[in-house]
């Protein structure tokens, strides 16, 4: 049986991934009523986006292997992230690395599925639009964020993910 705090990682992987695959699933079904976009505010919109590449549609390919390929790397690399969250003491690193093994599982899923991920948020400024994204992406980039944090800023100050060295805040 898992010690409580893996048990807490691993609660916020499987969270992270049904809740992005829940989004999607209603998102999807809305998008392809409303004829693939759905704009909500000046700078918000619901599109429907079929990202056949990795971050911000890098590597995009045609090629029936590519979405193999990206799902399987990264499966490798849950696998090195759950090894990670398994050893770490540290309550925050734990949360942190749930948030981005999850995100990473949702769309991981994605790609076996439909052979591509299904992002939807799309926030835009006079024209200027940042690359839509979903749920999962949000998830690995605040899991990023906290351990970088925590590796950064918070080795500095003499304080970890979790708070002082020999302790949690």
């Amino acid at each position: 049986m898992p010690n409580p705090r893996l048990r807490t990682g691993l609660s916020i992987v499987a969270a992270v991934a049904l809740a992005d695959q829940a989004t999607k699933w209603i998102v999807t079904g809305w998008l392809e009523e409303a004829g693939r976009g759905l704009p909500v505010t000046g700078f918000f919109n619901f599109v429907l986006v079929h990202n056949r590449g990795a971050s911000f549609g890098m590597f995009q390919t045609d090629s029936p292997w590519g979405p193999w390929l990206l799902a399987a790397f990264t499966f490798v690399v849950i696998a090195g992230l759950l090894v990670w969250m398994a050893r770490t003491p540290e309550p925050g690193l734990t949360v942190a690395l749930g948030l981005i093994i999850g995100g990473a599982a949702g769309n991981g899923a994605d790609r076996i599925a439909h052979g591509h991920v299904i992002d939807f948020l799309d926030f835009h400024v006079a024209g200027y639009h940042w690359p839509a994204f979903n749920l999962a992406d949000s998830a690995i980039t605040i899991g990023v964020a906290i351990v970088l944090y925590g590796s950064l800023i918070g080795g500095r100050s003499g304080r970890t993910v979790s708070g002082p060295r020999g302790g949690s805040t």
